[in-house]
Formats: structure tokens, C-alpha cells, sequence
């Protein structure tokens, strides 16, 4: 609370306008079943079924041009025994997650520059959302403790500048996330994150192009060792967003490089890095009804390969839902070691309702590496490349004002990788099933 004290006097002493103060609190709760069979992920159940509960407590304090925010996020998981998947992706209890100032200088810049400057602990989603972001799938997120500047100027310019500390989620011990003991989430100068975006729209026709830059810094620190990634990670990316009765795409390149320790060691030694990612996509959106959407889309990320430089791509703090599949129980893909073509089907038959579904085979970019998130590998590279193909579903429906229902399937077929690989679980289908209602208070 010695935070919230420092940031409510920091905001006492800023300048604020003749606008009578606002105060607002709100929260939500969200609780989702799921239960997979066949699990792909090795080391784990093949068969496990969690109940999530995450609620949230938001409170706002606005005058004029200041806002200090804050937001307690309590996230946890019932039902889990020795050989479930449990991480920090699933439990946080009672977390701090945001507390910030928020300044909009109104005259700093110009009449016709706008800015915002906030301070503190803060949720970020940049850009594309697949290097920074706050997860909303998975049952906790990602938060982040600095400083982050936005500039919007004439002519469609816009530019974002960070410097953060990602919190470290505690405690990230098996027992204590089992009990969902109580510990403050880390920040400190041994993760550190910052850069930027600028981006421009109606660049290519009604297209916006976006660059960025960022670089995380990561070294050892006692009782926590790490692999010390000093990575930078340069991004252009260029998007038409869908429009009804007309074309939309997006395609985006990230290049990555720096340096990784070749394992957890103290002493181990130094590898240079170079990995990449490409993302693309072309759809079409239809008038009448449900206004569907059909698109192609492509991902393809790097892996490490046995010689060279190591070339397994690393998201960072991205998402991974809205492109790729559910964290949870399934949480089998992410940014690394895959190619990925799909198809993909988007419709909102009501205001109320809206429908997604997809297939896209995967394949391994490097069959000596692990696929994706699985922990499967076959180091000899002997077990093929073809991964399997994955059918995924989703649908939305808002019941009332408060409260939200979601359901989402996922049908993975294993392909020769999955079935042969030293580690492969067995069985040839995993089978993903959630069931999510939110409610907003």
C-alpha cells in the first residue's frame, strides 16, 4: 500500500483542471471449466479436468487531466492434482496487478499534438499484441511496473515509448501454487523491458504501417537463474483492418537477435541469437447477414537448429489466442518452432453473439527443436516434421449486460511427430473443451 501512498501524493501535486473529480470502481468475475483428453504437452495428465476462478477489482480516480488507477486481479484453480499443467499462468492470488498516474498534458505539445504519460504498475497491449501484451485468455495476465509515453499527431502519426520491469508472478513453486499462498508479485532490474512502436495510418491506401523495437535484458539473480536473454527485436508491420464488403489484411515481420546462455548454469556459455517470425493474413467480409469473414492466414517461427546461432523465436510477453490457440489446459502453441498456413471463418449472427473457427496444419521449422510449447522433441531429427492439424472453435454470446458466455473446442489431430517422437504422449486426438461465464459488476 506504500505504492498506492507514493502515487495518490505524486498525483495531489500535478496540475488538474476545473472538471469536478470522478471516482469509479468496477470489477468482474469470470469462472471457466475445462477438461482436455489426450494431452499433447509432455509430462503431464493425459486426461485432467481444472475449474478457474479469476475476479478482478478495479478503482479510478479522475480529475481533469490526472487518473490514478489501481486494480487487484485474485486468480486460481480447483480440481488440479501432482500431474496437472499449474504454473503462475493459472494462479496469482490477491496481486496488485495495476496502480498507476495517468497524465494528459494539455498543452506541453501543441493544440493539435495529443499525449499521455502514465507511471506505476500497468496491463500493456502494443501493436499487434504478439511481443507485449495482457494476456485475457489465460487466467492470470502479464503486468508490467515503469513508465510509458503516448504521442498522437497530425497526419495519422502516433508513437508509443516504455520502459518497464515485468512483474515476475510469486510464489512460481509447484506446493505454494498448489495451497495459492499469498506472495507479492517481483519487479527489478534483473528483467528489464523498453522501446517503442510509431506508426502511421492511411500510409498504403487505408493500410497503417507500424514499426517497433524492444529489447529485454535478463541476468541471474540469487535463487532465481535464468538463461541472461539480452534480446532485441525489431518488427515492421503493415494492416488493413476488415471492413464489410471489402478486403482486409495484415502481414508483419519480426526479426530477432542478441545473446542467450546455453543453459541455467552459472557458467554456462554464450550463443548468439537469430530467429524471426512472419505473420500473414488476406480476408474478405460479406454485407448481408451475419456479415461472415473468411480468411487465409500464415504463421511461421523459427527454431534452433543443432549448429550456429540459436534460432528459436522467443514471443516475449505475447498473446497467443487471438492467432494461434487456448492457453489452459491445452496451452500447446506458441510464437516457436512451428509453420502454420490456416483458414479461418469470423461471423456476429446478432449484436449480441459472434462465432470463430479455424484449421491450420502445423509443421516444425526445425525438427531437432521442440515443437511449439509440447516439450516434444526428437533430437535426432528422425521423427518427421508434420505435427498434426488443429480445428479450433470458439463462440460468444452476451447474455445481458453483466454477464458474458464462451465456449471454446479444440480438435487436434496428431500428425507423425506428435505419434513417433522419443517423448510423444500417446494416443492420436486431443480433445479441449472450455466453458466460460464472466460477469461485470
Amino acid at each position: 500500500m506504500r505504492t498506492i501512498a507514493i502515487l495518490a501524493a505524486s498525483a495531489a501535486a500535478l496540475p488538474c483542471g476545473p472538471a469536478m473529480a470522478q471516482v469509479s470502481v468496477s470489477g468482474t468475475t469470470r469462472l471457466r471449466v475445462e477438461t482436455i483428453d489426450g494431452q499433447a504437452r509432455a509430462g503431464f495428465n493425459a486426461s485432467d479436468t481444472l475449474l478457474n476462478l479469476r475476479t478482478t477489482l478495479a478503482a479510478q480516480y479522475e480529475d481533469g487531466p490526472v487518473k490514478v488507477v489501481g486494480e487487484l486481479w485474485d486468480s486460481r484453480v480447483y480440481g488440479d492434482n501432482a500431474g496437472t499443467p499449474l504454473s503462475t499462468g493459472e494462479v496469482n492470488t490477491l496481486e496488485l496487478v495495476q496502480v498507476y498516474i495517468e497524465w494528459k498534458p494539455t498543452s506541453a505539445f501543441g493544440r493539435s499534438t495529443a499525449a499521455t504519460i502514465q507511471a506505476g504498475r500497468l496491463l500493456l497491449n502494443l501493436g499487434s499484441r504478439r511481443l507485449v501484451a495482457a494476456d485475457d485468455y489465460r487466467n492470470t495476465t502479464n503486468g508490467y511496473t515503469g513508465v510509458r509515453a503516448d504521442l498522437a499527431w497530425p497526419g495519422g502519426w502516433k508513437s508509443t515509448a516504455i520502459y518497464v520491469l515485468p512483474q515476475q508472478r510469486r510464489p512460481d513453486d509447484l506446493p505454494s501454487l498448489r495451497r495459492k499462498r499469498v506472495a507479492p508479485d517481483r519487479e527489478g532490474f534483473d528483467l528489464v523491458l523498453w522501446g517503442g512502436l510509431l506508426s502511421r495510418s492511411n500510409t498504403i491506401g487505408r493500410a497503417t504501417v507500424e514499426t517497433s523495437f524492444f529489447h529485454l535484458g535478463e541476468r541471474d539473480r540469487p535463487g532465481r537463474p535464468t538463461r541472461d536473454r539480452s534480446l532485441n527485436t525489431g518488427a515492421l508491420r503493415v494492416i488493413a483492418d476488415p471492413i464489410a464488403g471489402g478486403v482486409d489484411y495484415e502481414v508483419e515481420g519480426i526479426l530477432q537477435r542478441g545473446r542467450v546462455s546455453t543453459s541455467l548454469a552459472a557458467n554456462a556459455s554464450r550463443q548468439d541469437v537469430s530467429a524471426w517470425f512472419v505473420h500473414g493474413d488476406i480476408g474478405y467480409t460479406f454485407q448481408a447477414g451475419w456479415k461472415p469473414r473468411i480468411a487465409l492466414e500464415y504463421d511461421h517461427a523459427s527454431g534452433d537448429r543443432p549448429s550456429g546461432d540459436y534460432g528459436r523465436f522467443d514471443t516475449l510477453f505475447g498473446m497467443r489466442r487471438a492467432d494461434l490457440a487456448p492457453a489452459g489446459l491445452y496451452n500447446a502453441i506458441i510464437r516457436s518452432n512451428l509453420v502454420s498456413p490456416g483458414v479461418r471463418f469470423e461471423a456476429t449472427p446478432d449484436e449480441r453473439t459472434d462465432l470463430m473457427a479455424s484449421l491450420r496444419p502445423f509443421w516444425l521449422a526445425a525438427r531437432q527443436d521442440a515443437f511449439s510449447f509440447t516439450g516434444v522433441r526428437d533430437a535426432t531429427g528422425r521423427s518427421g516434421s508434420f505435427a498434426g492439424s488443429q480445428f479450433d472453435g470458439r463462440v460468444r454470446h452476451q447474455l445481458s449486460k453483466a454477464l458474458r458466455l464462451e465456449l471454446d473446442a479444440v480438435l487436434f489431430a496428431k500428425g507423425e511427430f506428435l505419434r513417433m517422437a522419443p517423448n510423444a504422449r500417446p494416443g492420436r486426438w486431443t480433445k479441449y473443451v472450455s466453458l466460460n461465464a464472466t460477469a461485470v459488476f
